[in-house]
This record gives structure tokens, C-alpha cells and sequence, in this order.
């Protein structure tokens, strides 16, 4: 493969490149770019700008020629990503298509994608709890996995660093299995929440259901304002893209922060094929891009590179990293790059009813659940089954009332439609899952992509484990629904694929032993210093909260180490 190399001349020479522009990539742009460094984002996708490609945020229902959904022709040619939670008609095109970027799957998986500036940022859950404690050493303590290099204390003041700018509504409860952090107003708890709640105290005594914490401003911070970003509309419309920048993505916060420093060059339509290993140096010099729609191939240039192009194309472009000193995939010397793949398991849900409250409402189309905390496995292992498991919860009035008699049509059911239905009550289930060496990716052998890069292959699946899990967790879900007042409780095992979380990570593990992991504790690759990989590939183990936010807290800490180093001359 013949490359344009400039080298030289400067042209193609940063201080910094990034692979990925979303939730970490933006934050990894962001630190570089503030701390003087010249820093090229690599994007695989087209170029989004805040507010201006957002072509469906104000549209109503009756503007869209599906009324939100796709033409049978679509679904049929997209079985996959259509699958995706809240795809649909206003936000397909935050999505790629199944065609845009295939792979080989050896057992099902779900790899949901979103390919342009701002990544899946633009369609996150915005959920964005802390890791506590228990979940960093519990893989060790209950020998169910390795330990990770670092713990709570060594993230800790990154959380608040990265909560403070990009904004996060929450309460402090004092919970230590999900710590506090630096939190706007919570939206309302609404009315029968509140009575579960007080249910749960007076049956249980480790069962606390609380505000969860999302990336939602509630209320604008100084901070918020600089970034141009304004106060969260209640509209529910997020994955549409928000033109009032009322939750956090990498398009609407922390890439135009970059920007505005002058040290930040974006390049879209750039798949990368490879990092360039330099063997004389014994470190990485660059990046090896293909442009997606002339096929040119491009060579650039820096002293540090970090990868965050989201945990499975992490690991792809890891292993087509391909050099003399390292024939198997930069860094892997352990032969373990692309093994423990894990996720989250999604799989369990309970749906009810509850009388009463029908003189009470709730403001808006609140975009945030409650948590039921984890209450499994934290201080002693206590179930047969390992990890722990976030329970989301939500109660709401639905949207008009049961069918009557004279059925869906009419003066009665129309005037009907002006007034709320009962409430209905929801749980789901957000489990950790263990990761296993068998659960892994590679590069195919035989099949490549349009620009001649190996498939990736998937071979992820569950085990008895998750079984377990998700037994525990109806049985203690329809017992606790029962307690409170619950009716109509129907327990759901949705059976899914691995993948349809969009939580995929490992891979690329963080280690304190370069003989059982990729990265250390700065998420360096071990032997090869000046490439860090912040994204979900770098995780260890999966935890039971959402990492997205750890993921940003990782990437703020490794990227001011490196600018540290680099200082030092030591990168």
C-alpha cells in the first residue's frame, strides 16, 4: 500500500492524533488541544456541526413520511442496526447503514455504529453514573477476573473534572456502592416512584432507589454558557441531536472547546487502516488513513497518538497494526489483544400497572430514569452468580386510556385522547457480565472491507452467569413490584444478542502485568509508549454502571499524563 508521506515537509506532522471523535475522542481533543498541543482528530464518518446538521430536532410527528419509523424496504435491507434502541425515522441518519461497514459474525452480536463527527455521543443513553469501590477490586476479591492497575481514588478527581464541564443533574445520596459526585438539580421524582420508594425502605434494608445521574443541564453552569449550551428542554428528542445543547455530546461540548484554541484539525471521511510502528524508534510515528471516498492513502505524523474509535474498532485497528517487531498487532505481545470481550447484559425487564394517582401528572417528557442501586455481590459474594446490577426504573401515565367498547374511532375516543391513561410502572436490567478469553474478536483471514482492511470477526457470547443473573433479578423484580403495589407484572427475557447494549468493551485491557494485558495504568500500551487507548477496549471488567463517564474521566487523566511525559521528553 503506497501512502502519501510528508513527514518532512511538516505537512502532515501534529503533536497529537486522535482516532475518534466521539464521547472519549472529543475529551481526548479537548485536554491535548488546551494544553498547547496540535492535535489532528481522525473521523471515519462525515463532519457534523452543532445545531446546523440536525435536520429532524424540531419536527413533529406528522412531518415525517413514516411517522418515525422506516419503509419495509429499509428494514429488510437493515436487519441489524434497525434493531437499535430509539432507531427510527427522525435520528437514521446518527446510524449507519448494515451495508456501510460489514463483519463477520461467528456467534450473534448486535455492533451497532454511528460513523461521523461526534460518534455515538450524538445517540448515547446519557446515563453517567460513577464506578464505586467495589466494582474496580471485585473482580479480584471474588476471583472472577484480574485486578485492575488502578482503583475509585485514582479516577476520583477526573470524575469531578469531567462532571463539572460537561454537566450532570443527580443528588447525592451517600450511597457507596454508587458514590456522589458533582451534580445539577435532578429532575422530579414523580409521585409514584416516590411511594415505591418509601415501599422499598420499609421491606428492605438494602434496596435504595434514587436519582440516577445523566448528562443533562438542568441548569447552566458558567461553564455551560462559554460552551454555548443552554438549559435541558424536557423534549425526551435526544437522539434527534439537541439545538439547545441540553446533553452532552463530543459535537455540541467538547469539540468546539478544542476548536477554539486553534490547535484542533478534524479530518472526516478518514478510515484508518493502521498506527505506523517505527522500528528504529521503537515507538509509533503515526497513522496510516484511507480517504472513504477517494481511496487515497495518507500517512501522518505525532509524538502521541490516542485511539479511541470505540472498543471493537479499537481492537481492529490494534490488530491490523502489523509490523517486524510486532507481526500479531501493535503492542501485543501477550498474544491477548482482541480476547475478553465483554458487555453488558440487558436481556431482563418487567412491565406493571398501579392504580390510583390519576389527579397527578409530571413536568415535561422527563429524559432521565431512577436507579435502583446495586444490591448484589458488594461487600461478600452472596448469589450464585458473579458481578452485581443497576436496576433502571421508571413510572408514567400512558398516553390515552384503554380501548373501550366502541373501539378506536369517534367523538368519545377523540375527546378521550385529551386525558392521561393509568400509570404503568418499568424495570430493566443493566448486568455486569465476566469477561472470558474465549469471547473475543479477530481479523478475518479471507474477507475484507471497500477499502481493504480485514473484517472484523465476532465470537462473543453468554454463559450460565448471565443466566443466573437474570433470574435473580426477575424473581427480586416481581417481589419488590409485588410489595409496592403492583399489578399486571410481566417479567420479559428479551433473549437479544450480545451487542444490542452498545456497551461493548476489552479487548484491550488495562493491567498491571504486561503478560495478562495490553495497557497500564495510564492506558499506555505496554510496550509502546506513546499510543494510549481510553475508549471501552481499555476496560478490565465491566462493572454494572454505564461507562461512558469513566471512560471521559480515563481519557482526561491519560491525556494530561501524556502531555506530562511528552514534556519530559520521555514520549
Amino acid at each position: 500500500m503506497t501512502a502519501n508521506r510528508n513527514q518532512n515537509s511538516g505537512i502532515n506532522t501534529f503533536d497529537a492524533i486522535v482516532i475518534g471523535s466521539g464521547i472519549s475522542g472529543g475529551w481526548a481533543a479537548k485536554e491535548l488541544c488546551e494544553q498547547g498541543l496540535k492535535t489532528l482528530v481522525l473521523e471515519r464518518g462525515r463532519n457534523i456541526e452543532h445545531n446546523k446538521d440536525y435536520p429532524t430536532a424540531n419536527m413533529d410527528p406528522w412531518d415525517f413520511k413514516y411517522r418515525g419509523r422506516m419503509s419495509k424496504a429499509f428494514y429488510k435491507e437493515n436487519p441489524l442496526i434497525t434493531k437499535s434502541a430509539g432507531y427510527g425515522e427522525d435520528c437514521a441518519h446518527f446510524f449507519i447503514k448494515d451495508e456501510d461497514h460489514p463483519y463477520v459474525q461467528e456467534k450473534p452480536f448486535d455492533w451497532i455504529r454511528g460513523y461521523q463527527v461526534g460518534g455515538k455521543s450524538l445517540t448515547w443513553g446519557r446515563a453517567t453514573q460513577r464506578w464505586s469501590e467495589f466494582e474496580f477490586t471485585a473482580p479480584e476479591r471474588f476471583g472472577y477476573g484480574m485486578a485492575w492497575p488502578i482503583g475509585y481514588d485514582d479516577v476520583a478527581p477526573w470524575y469531578s473534572h469531567v462532571e463539572k464541564f460537561i454537566g450532570i443533574c443527580g443528588h447525592k445520596d451517600n450511597l457507596p456502592a454508587m458514590p456522589d459526585g458533582e451534580f445539577l438539580p435532578p429532575f422530579e421524582m414523580n409521585c409514584v416512584l416516590q411511594d415505591i420508594r418509601q415501599s422499598l425502605k420499609a421491606n428492605y434494608n438494602d434496596r435504595h432507589l434514587v436519582h440516577a445521574r445523566w448528562a443533562h443541564l438542568t441548569e447552566t453552569r458558567d461553564v455551560h454558557l462559554k460552551q454555548g449550551r443552554g438549559k435541558c428542554q424536557a423534549r425526551n428528542l435526544c437522539m434527534r441531536g439537541c439545538p439547545f445543547g441540553g446533553y452532552f455530546s463530543s459535537v455540541s461540548s467538547t469539540l468546539p472547546w478544542a476548536q477554539q484554541t486553534g490547535n484542533l484539525t478534524i479530518r472526516p471521511f478518514s478510515v484508518v487502516h493502521s498506527i505506523i510502528y517505527d522500528e528504529k524508534l521503537g515507538k509509533a510515528s503515526g497513522v496510516r488513513v484511507i480517504d472513504t471516498n477517494t481511496k487515497e492513502v495518507t500517512d501522518y505524523f505525532a509524538r502521541i497518538i490516542f485511539l479511541n474509535a470505540s472498543a471493537l474498532n479499537s481492537n481492529l485497528i490494534l490488530l491490523n497494526s502489523t509490523s517486524n517487531r510486532f507481526p500479531d498487532g501493535l503492542g501485543n505481545d501477550s498474544g491477548l489483544l482482541g480476547k475478553f470481550i465483554a458487555f453488558h447484559n440487558y436481556r431482563a425487564s418487567l412491565s406493571a400497572t398501579i392504580d390510583g394517582y390519576l389527579d397527578k401528572y409530571y413536568y415535561g417528557r422527563n429524559p432521565t430514569d431512577l436507579i435502583l442501586v446495586n444490591y448484589r455481590n458488594l461487600e461478600k459474594q452472596e448469589t450464585d452468580y458473579y458481578g452485581g446490577f443497576t436496576t433502571f426504573m421508571n413510572a408514567y401515565r400512558s398516553q390515552h386510556p384503554a380501548e373501550t367498547d366502541e373501539g378506536q374511532i369517534g367523538a368519545a375516543y377523540k375527546d378521550g385522547l385529551s386525558e392521561p391513561g393509568g400509570w404503568n410502572v418499568y424495570m430493566y436490567l443493566q448486568g455486569e457480565t465476566v469477561p472470558k478469553e474465549s469471547n473475543h474478536v479477530r481479523l478475518s483471514k479471507t474477507e475484507k472491507d471497500q477499502w481493504g482492511i480485514p473484517l472484523l470477526v465476532t465470537s462473543v457470547e453468554y454463559d450460565e452467569n448471565d443466566e443466573r443473573m437474570i433470574k435473580d433479578f426477575l424473581t427480586q423484580s416481581t417481589e419488590m413490584l409485588e410489595k409496592s403495589g403492583c399489578k399486571n407484572i410481566l417479567p420479559y427475557n428479551n433473549k437479544q444478542a450480545p451487542g444490542l447494549d452498545i456497551h461493548e468493551m476489552g479487548g484491550v485491557r488495562m493491567g498491571k502485568d504486561p503478560k495478562t494485558s495490553l495497557l497500564n495504568g495510564w492506558n499506555q500500551l505496554h510496550h509502546c509508549k506513546n499510543v494510549f487507548v481510553t475508549d471501552g477496549a481499555c476496560m478490565t471488567s465491566t462493572g454494572n454502571q454505564s461507562p461512558s463517564l469513566l471512560y471521559m474521566a480515563l481519557t482526561a487523566r491519560a491525556a494530561t499524563y501524556a502531555v506530562q511525559e511528552m514534556k519530559k521528553g520521555n514520549l
